[in-house]
């Protein structure tokens, strides 16, 4: 096998670019050994020999157990499910190692004992980061391993309540033929831990480092073999911070969970509606607050748009943390539909706070902030908005209109237009900038 040596890519031949991370004169030809896997007993099923009734599966193995962060354990579907393998991936200095080593911190001493295998670390630079976080005192046990093999052998005597494995391209099993961080061995990583996981109920939590384009590094296969992705979002250079799951098998994938950076650690923000919107002072043209659902909770996001004469003969459609078609369509309504002649101008739209939106109750304020921009006036001080557009221009409802209103309401925000008083864009356009 051929193996590309900046990102682990195989190939049975060789190749002069690599098609994954496009490195010229990258591949080393290295032999390629079938080493069969252990067979270990991984359930109850494999010591009996058959399949049990699902009546008789022990439900007190799915008991959950609290992380001691009341909103991560929110976006988990409720807690830590024993054997459960979480991957938390993210960009360098999003606090992926520091939320792990609270969450170290607050399990330890409960029922067992909790491993952090630092790959990236020395045991030193952990203890560092832990007395920043004022927990030096907590009863955390460091492992500054990378063979994997040799990790998973010292669990099997140690049996620990959670393992953490920061991060799963930093470690290596010896029975494969390739270095650390491949494709191999994160592939081989990561179905080791999974099995030791199920296998011991011990809950593990594992680091993924990101490629250039955001994406979780290595195999797509690490993606299916774990229980649960989170991903932190948003921007690293600001104070907060976003996570979200991207899949979980216990819970909604559309959680979220908002901290704050802190030089002593991470902060649960109980309500992240006055987070995104603490930066507004006034009420500007092109700026609308829309009352939207992530995942379980109502949350008041502002949307600003700017509209601008274009400099060139096609203008551009811009769109920051909204869906780029869904932006297009909007403009292609409100042009139609409201008569705003905006082929000749630049259209910009974005979240204010990093929130990626993808509902389409959204849809509405949108268009009311690309109005605002267009004619330059700006929207009520208390007003807010959601309801989904259709291609004729109706206004369309939603989905949990009493809580959105309900979270407006608590804020301040008393002028709504919704589907129940807009009958469609135009009209709700005309109530907003009259």
């Amino acid at each position: 096998m051929y193996f590309c040596s900046a990102c682990g890519f195989e190939s049975p031949r060789w190749l002069g670019r690599c098609p994954q991370c496009e490195a010229w004169n990258s591949f080393d030809e290295r032999p390629m050994r079938v080493t069969p896997a252990r067979s270990r007993p991984t359930s109850r099923t494999s010591e009996t020999g058959g399949p049990i009734p699902l009546r008789d599966v022990d439900r007190s193995a799915t008991t959950r157990s609290s992380t001691g962060l009341h909103e991560f354990d929110a976006v988990l579907g409720g807690g830590i499910v024993p054997g459960s393998v979480t991957l938390i991936g993210g960009p360098p200095g999003a606090g992926k190692s520091t939320l792990l080593l609270q969450i170290a911190a607050n399990l330890a001493g409960e029922s067992g004992p909790v491993v952090y295998v630092c790959g990236e670390e020395s045991a030193a630079q952990v203890r560092l980061r832990a007395e920043r976080l004022a927990l030096g005192e907590r009863e955390i046990l460091v492992y500054p391993e990378t063979n994997l093999r040799v990790v998973l052998d010292a669990m099997e005597k140690l049996a620990p309540r959670a393992l953490i494995i920061d991060s799963i391209q930093t470690v290596w099993l010896p029975e494969a033929e390739s270095y650390a961080g491949s494709v191999t061995q994160v592939r081989d990583c990561a179905q080791a831990a999974m099995e030791f996981s199920k296998r011991t109920s011990c809950a593990t939590f594992v680091v993924g480092h990101v490629t250039k384009d955001g994406a979780i590094a290595g195999p797509r296969l690490l993606e299916h073999l774990v229980d649960t992705v989170l991903y932190f979002e948003g921007d690293v250079n600001s104070d907060h911070r976003i996570l979200r799951a991207y899949k979980n098998r216990f819970g909604s994938i559309d959680e979220i969970c908002v901290f704050t950076m802190r030089p002593d650690g991470l902060h649960e923000v109980s309500n992240p509606s006055e987070l995104f919107l603490s930066g507004r002072h006034g009420r500007p043209s092109g700026s609308c607050v829309v009352a939207g659902i992530v995942g379980s909770r109502p949350v008041l996001i502002e949307i600003q748009a700017l509209v601008g004469e274009t400099s060139y003969g096609t203008p551009r459609r811009l769109a920051n943390n909204v869906d780029q078609g869904r932006l297009a369509m909007i403009i292609a309504v409100l042009e139609r539909r409201v008569g705003m002649q905006l082929g000749s101008h630049d259209v910009y739209a974005s979240v204010a706070g990093g929130l990626r939106v993808n509902e389409p109750a959204a849809d509405l304020g949108i268009a009311l902030a690309i109005a605002s921009s267009f004619r330059n006036r700006p929207l009520p001080a208390d007003a807010a908005a959601f309801g989904e557009l259709g291609l004729s221009g109706e206004v369309r409802a939603v989905t949990a209109s009493a809580r959105r209103i309900a979270e407006a309401n608590k804020l301040g925000y008393r002028t709504l237009f919704t589907p129940q008083n807009c009958r469609d864009v135009a009209q709700a356009i005309e109530a907003a900038l009259a």
